[in-house]
C-alpha cells in the first residue's frame, strides 16, 4: 500500500484532509486525480486526516474553555453567553434531530460543512463526546463516499478563466 516513492504523496493527501477548508473535498480529488493513487489508500489517508481534528476538537474545547472561564472572568462571561444563548435559541430544534441532523451537516460536502464545523456545533450543543464522535464519523464516511462518486462520474470540476 504505502512505497517509499507515493510517501510525500500520501502525506500531501492526508494534511489536506486535516485542513478546515479543504477537509475530503480537496484531499479525495487531490490523491485520485492529480496524485494518482488508489482509491483505497486516499480514502482511508482522507478519512483518518480528517477524523483527528474532529477528536482534538471534540475533546479539547471543553478543556481549553473550562480553564479560560476560570482563569478570565469575560471569558467566563463569553462561554456562558455564547452556550445559553445559542442552545436557547436552536436547542429545541437541534434536540429533535440532532444526531441525524449532526451526521448529515458533517456528511454533506458543501463549503463551511464537515468535520471541523459539525465538532464546533457538537461543543456549543453539549452532545456527549462519544456520541459526537459516532456522529461526525458516520459524517465523514458519508461525505467520503459523496465526493468519491462525485469525482469518479462527473470528474474534475474546471475553472475557466478570460485572460
Amino acid at each position: 500500500m504505502f512505497d517509499t516513492i507515493n510517501i510525500s504523496k500520501y502525506l500531501a493527501v492526508f494534511f489536506t484532509s486535516l485542513t478546515p477548508i479543504g477537509e475530503l473535498r480537496a484531499s479525495i480529488p487531490l490523491g485520485l486525480g492529480a496524485l494518482k493513487l488508489d482509491i483505497f489508500s486516499t480514502l482511508l489517508i482522507s478519512i483518518i486526516g480528517n477524523f483527528i481534528p474532529a477528536v482534538i476538537i471534540i475533546y479539547g474545547l471543553e478543556s481549553i474553555s473550562k480553564f479560560l472561564m476560570r482563569k478570565f472572568k469575560l471569558m467566563n462571561r463569553f462561554f456562558n453567553w455564547l452556550f445559553e444563548r445559542t442552545r436557547r435559541k436552536y436547542g429545541k430544534k437541534f434536540e429533535k434531530y440532532s444526531s441525524f441532523a449532526l451526521t448529515l451537516f458533517v456528511g454533506i460536502p458543501l463549503p463551511i460543512t464537515g468535520a471541523w464545523t459539525g465538532s464546533l456545533i457538537a461543543f456549543v450543543f453539549g452532545i456527549p463526546q462519544k456520541k459526537a464522535l459516532l456522529d461526525v464519523f458516520l459524517g465523514i464516511l458519508m461525505a467520503a463516499a459523496i465526493v468519491t462518486i462525485v469525482f469518479k462520474t462527473i470528474g474534475y470540476v474546471k475553472i475557466i478563466t478570460v485572460g
